[in-house]
């Protein structure tokens, strides 16, 4: 069951969040109000509801449980539109062991599966300062759009997990548990790197003309994945990884395999970290995300949701006017934090969007 569009959330005992009863359009929504009054902790705990996690990087229960709950539990209730439309109930107590999920007043054993996109200012650092941000934000995109690509990597992690424990532990006949093990995760690599060419190649059927469509200016975007065992068979990883034991054993590690693979963002045919400035790097990013928001449409039909915490920062005027131009036009549920007075005035121009002003974790539905 994918769940793409929320239409009402309560929440209690998140952070600074009242437990106001929330109705939201199923197109564009508004948060206004000033820095530090729960702008962001709204869409935080809509990712934690439908991901499990907050997007904030080591972020742990206690970190977002509020100050006055007087039990350490998450309590949400949530009405949800699924890819047919129909109307699921999802709530839930979520606690540091053995949450509770409820669809439809039935225990379910799992979250819900929501499909949405977080995007926020900052993001871009990380995605051009490091490669292990790349591969996880192309890991955590890609395994929305396949659950084949999710399966294999959830697997390739287990294998990984387990050959570095042998690396670490060392039992007796180490070396060949491993070489009997490195047959099945060169085929994992194998399929992984596969996976991972397929989904940037089925990316750039909307990748290049996206930058020019947000920001009107005529440059080039493309993405490749770059990886070691590129081109390699099953056969030559497998040698591949007996050729590094000795390297590894010595480390503790695996130090070759695709979860060394990274990931280029091309600008023009150049590296974007290299040659863009601050500005078109953060433009070049929020390309790469409306692109994957199109490949999304295109592969299910409908649009995942969007969070965009207050981006009127990093645009000027013209390319605010650009992006919300492109929101009316879309079909998909998006929710938009801002502190800039400017920026508001835009956003309220929307046409039949919803607004909703935040003071001190309470929110107000704006005539």
């Amino acid at each position: 069951m994918i769940f793409t569009k929320l239409k009402k959330l309560k929440i209690k005992n998140f952070r600074n969040l009242e437990d106001d009863l929330l109705e939201f359009s199923e197109g564009i929504n508004c948060i206004f109000g000033k820095n530090g009054n729960g702008k962001t902790n709204l869409l935080e705990a809509i990712h934690l509801i439908g991901m499990g996690k907050s997007f904030k990087k080591n972020t742990a229960f206690p970190q977002v449980l509020s100050l006055d709950s007087e039990e350490p539990e998450i309590l949400f209730q949530s009405l949800f539109l699924d890819m047919e439309r129909e109307e699921i109930s999802y709530s839930g107590k979520i606690k540091p062991v053995k949450s509770e999920f409820f669809v439809n007043q039935r225990k379910s054993p799992k979250r819900n599966n929501l499909k949405l996109v977080f995007i926020n200012p900052y993001d871009f650092y990380g995605f051009f300062q490091t490669a292990s941000f790349r591969r996880n934000w192309f890991d955590t995109y890609f395994s929305q759009l396949s659950d084949s690509y999710k399966a294999v990597l959830n697997r390739y992690n287990s294998s990984l997990k387990m050959r570095n424990a042998l690396l670490t532990d060392k039992p007796s006949d180490y070396r060949g548990q491993i070489k009997a093990f490195d047959k099945e995760f060169a085929k994992y690599n194998v399929i992984l790197r596969d996976h991972r060419v397929q989904a940037c190649n089925e990316l750039l059927g909307f990748l290049p003309g996206m930058f020019q469509k947000l920001f009107s200016e005529d440059h080039n975007l493309t993405v490749q994945v770059t990886s070691k065992f590129k081109a390699l068979n099953e056969k030559q990883v497998f040698e591949a990884l007996q050729g590094g034991l000795e390297k590894d054993i010595i480390l503790g590690h695996t130090h070759y395999g695709v979860h060394r693979d990274d990931y280029l963002l091309l600008f023009d045919g150049y590296t974007a970290s290299e040659v863009c400035s601050l500005g078109q790097q953060k433009m070049a990013f929020l390309s790469l995300l409306f692109a994957y928001i199109e490949l999304f449409k295109y592969k299910f039909k409908t649009y995942p949701m969007v969070l965009i915490d207050d981006v009127s920062g990093e645009l000027d005027k013209l390319r605010w006017g650009n992006l919300i131009t492109y929101l009316e036009e879309k079909e998909f549920q998006a929710l938009i934090t801002t502190a800039n007075e400017d920026f508001r005035t835009e956003l309220e121009k929307i046409n039949g969007s919803k607004r909703f002003f935040v003071e001190e974790g309470s929110f107000t539905t704006l005539s």
